[in-house]
């Protein structure tokens, strides 16, 4: 965080305090968003954020709270900037608290820079279209819901199903396929326990993965606002390296859920006008400027692509977070309670997932030549094996002809040996496509109506095998 020993407004008129909010008489000229310096009575200094201005009051945001403040000896001053972080290539590798401040015992980065937070516009003319795969080594992912870069696949989860876990196997295994290029992640923990940072900081550890990984961790018991800054200090980092360095640079942010509700509890605090549920209105504003900070840009050599991971209150994929994640990002990777239970891990729901950018990312010279056609193919098989697998619960399974009975096994066997895999297991790309024919070849060939001849030819077990 950069700083400055010249405060150029100051008010000691403190009306009233609310919560973790400090009222103050108008300070002029101070801007949104704009640091402050609230000084105590016993000469103590927090930091805070002016969140609303106007001719009469200020209000700031103070990071710790505000229980302490002696609303006659205290004193706000201003420094005249918004929230800063300190960049350079230093951070890699390095962990961060939600105000930017190192917790991993090392020293503080020597900056190159000081980049405002809220992040820069990008042109949309300037956008280049999302179109490189990136393998995550996830079946159910680059199979099914290919990841490209530039885009913004969240991840829908639920509370107990294994997100974290997810997150994790991504951070260790995502890479851009077939290129010596310079790869680099960015995660961001937003009001997570204890446990959780731990198992999020020995992974990047014992895997050695922290190397090339820029961590933000906030825990739960740290103060709320801090669960809003941490998610844009990640992707302020992120830009750094992907337009400054030039990297290919993936931004996971866990848990958006977590931000939300400190959005929703800063709105209560502030007495604003709620919308659904009880969360502000512009709170689909507030995530896309977050969200539209991924793309890439015409001649720049870096991209920035972002994995928000949300847990859906009550498993509602109809809530407002997901909802309104849903009208912003490219599709979503959905997980399921149901698969979780029959100990299927990652237990990715391929039918509520879609990613739209993924017939951009995929296809020759970028996965497979078969790609397609095996994505289509699968979806289909399993598809009409899931709803034999409902009728035979009326019905009975020895009810079901011979044709059918080959496709209820086949759904079972796509679940076990397509979507399961090791936790620590990375899949290529051309290993997941493989398991796809496997599972073909138990099919009648005929059924294969979705794929070309050449292909069939080319990759079905039986065919490839004799040449």
């Amino acid at each position: 965080m950069s700083s400055s020993s010249l405060y150029i407004k100051e008010t000691q008129a403190i009306s009233r305090t609310k919560g973790s909010l400090l009222v103050a008489q108008s300070i002029p000229d101070i801007k949104y968003g704009e640091i402050v310096d609230v000084w105590l009575s016993n000469g103590e200094v927090k930091r805070g954020q002016a969140i609303d201005i106007s001719k009469e009051l200020t209000i700031v945001q103070v990071f710790g709270g505000v229980s302490e403040v002696d609303l006659v000896g205290s004193r706000v001053r201003c420094k005249g900037e918004t929230l800063k972080l300190a960049v350079s290539r230093d951070i890699m590798g390095r962990i961060f608290n939600g105000m930017g401040e190192p917790i991993d015992g090392g020293p503080s980065v020597i900056p190159e820079d000081y980049l405002d937070v809220s992040g820069g516009l990008i042109n949309p003319a300037g956008r280049e279209p999302p179109a490189e795969f990136i393998e995550t080594g996830i079946s159910a992912i680059d199979g099914l819901n290919a990841l490209v870069r530039g885009q913004k696949l969240p991840i829908f989860s639920g509370s107990g199903l294994p997100h974290n876990r997810i997150a994790a196997q991504i951070i260790r295994q995502a890479s851009v396929k077939g290129k010596e290029e310079q790869f680099a992640i960015v995660f961001a923990a937003i009001g997570i326990s204890y446990d959780d940072a731990a198992f999020f900081m020995k992974g990047l550890e014992q895997t050695g993965a922290r190397g090339r990984t820029v961590a933000f961790i906030n825990t739960a018991s740290d103060p709320v606002i801090e669960r809003i800054s941490t998610p844009r200090l990640a992707l302020t980092a992120g830009e750094y390296l992907a337009w400054k360095q030039g990297m290919h640079v993936l931004v996971i942010l866990t848990d958006m859920t977590n931000y939300c509700e400190a959005l929703r509890e800063l709105s209560a605090m502030r007495e604003e006008i709620p919308s659904r549920r009880g969360y502000p209105g512009y709170m689909y504003t507030d995530l896309a400027t977050m969200y539209e900070r991924a793309g890439r840009i015409l001649g720049q050599e870096g991209s920035m692509t972002i994995m928000p991971i949300l847990t859906m209150p009550d498993d509602d994929i109809t809530h407002p977070i997901p909802d309104l994640t849903g009208y912003i990002t490219e599709g979503q990777v959905v997980l399921s309670r149901e698969l979780e239970r029959k100990g299927i891990y990652p237990p990715i729901d391929v039918f509520l997932s879609l990613s739209r950018m993924m017939k951009e990312g995929i296809g020759p010279d970028k996965t497979r030549d078969d790609h397609n056609n095996v994505f289509m193919q699968l979806y289909a098989a399993y598809a009409e094996g899931c709803n034999l697998r409902e009728i035979s619960t009326i019905i009975g399974a020895e009810a079901l002809g011979e044709r059918d009975k080959v496709y209820l096994t086949n759904a079972d066997r796509f679940e076990r040996e397509f979507i399961s895999q090791g936790e620590l297991e990375k899949r290529k790309v051309e290993k997941t496509l493989d398991i796809g024919w496997e599972l073909f070849s138990a099919l009648p060939e005929e059924d294969l109506k979705l794929i070309s001849e050449a292909l069939i030819k080319k990759y079905l077990p039986k065919y490839s095998e004799k040449s």
